[in-house]
């Protein structure tokens, strides 16, 4: 076997032990996560697995990253065909919704699994999950402040409807995740209260 074919197996062997991981993760968390569960869950040999991450932190580390990849491929790169402003808010509000109700990973959103975690532990798995959560506040932020060049909002403070829109989707996912249908509805409802019809 070449070595770019032994390369290429063990990405497709990472990228399948991280996500994973990510599945895993979003029940339980990132510090229940071991190289030995894993190896276990998907039949693997545990050096192996520990050849590829080396320490636990690696894996975490990896396994962010793949949440991130996963949720920009369902939440945030379909959202981006939408215009800018509020068609765009909008759409990034549904694409995360669908996210959470599908559910993308079996625990809801992964990161509303993780913060609580790492809120209040310095680190690298800290500081890989602060990045994610400022990048898509930001990204919100950016398409109210477009909303609101365009007269589109009824709410005049980004930062406080960024707030307000964050708040009402980490409460959908602990709604869907009981079982309360009427979840996404609300969080529809909070969205239409800042912007203008």
């Amino acid at each position: 076997m070449s070595t770019d074919q032994r390369l290429a197996r063990g990405a497709r062997t990472r990228r399948a032990i991280t996500r994973h991981a990510a599945d895993v993760a979003s029940v339980e968390g990132l510090t229940g996560l071991t190289l030995g569960r894993l190896a276990t869950d998907l039949g693997l040999s545990k050096s192996g697995v520990a050849t590829l991450f080396r320490t636990k932190e690696q894996l975490q580390l990896a396994t962010v990253e793949t949440a991130r990849e996963t949720f920009l491929d369902a939440v945030v790169r379909p959202a981006l065909e939408a215009p800018e402003g509020a068609a765009r808010l909008r759409a990034l509000v549904e694409r995360w919704l669908s996210y959470a109700e599908r559910p993308v990973f079996p625990g809801g959103c992964f990161w509303a699994a993780n913060l609580p975690e790492f809120d209040s532990r310095p680190g690298p798995v800290h500081d890989a999950l602060r990045r994610h959560r400022e990048s898509w506040l930001s990204l919100l932020a950016e398409q109210f402040r477009h909303a609101a060049g365009a007269g589109e909002t009824a709410e005049p403070d980004p930062g406080l409807a960024v707030f307000q829109i964050d708040a009402a989707l980490n409460a959908a996912n602990t709604a869907l995740r009981l079982g309360e249908p009427d979840a996404a509805d609300k969080v529809r409802r909070v969205v239409d209260g800042l912007l203008r019809r």
